[in-house]
């Protein structure tokens, strides 16, 4: 299964790499291998995380407090927003009518 950005969400990855590469210089990195290890894991098995809505559901990273937020699709994820756990709750949702 494949899966593919949000334009937004795209920015938000970026933009989180960024930040935690000005705390640390490695810390990006591990950053962003923490969002592909979620978003493996999200390939792997779908359905097994919680609803938010109808067709999206969210998978929380292990060590940062992230979620990726996503819908499946025919042979697809989509990543809707890549987000801080503490903020802006909901400010996605006009994103999933895509």
């Amino acid at each position: 299964m494949k899966f593919t950005f949000h334009p937004e969400a795209r920015n938000e990855l970026y933009q989180t790499i960024d930040y935690y590469q000005e705390q640390n210089a490695r810390l990006g990195f591990e950053f962003l291998e923490e969002i592909y290890s979620t978003v493996q894991r999200i390939i792997e098995f779908p359905k097994a995380f919680p609803s938010l809505s109808k067709n999206t559901r969210r998978c929380i990273t292990n060590r940062f407090p992230f979620a990726v937020i996503y819908k499946v699709r025919l042979n697809e994820i989509f990543i809707v927003a890549i987000t801080h756990l503490a903020r802006k709750p909901g400010y996605w949702k006009k994103r999933i009518s895509i």
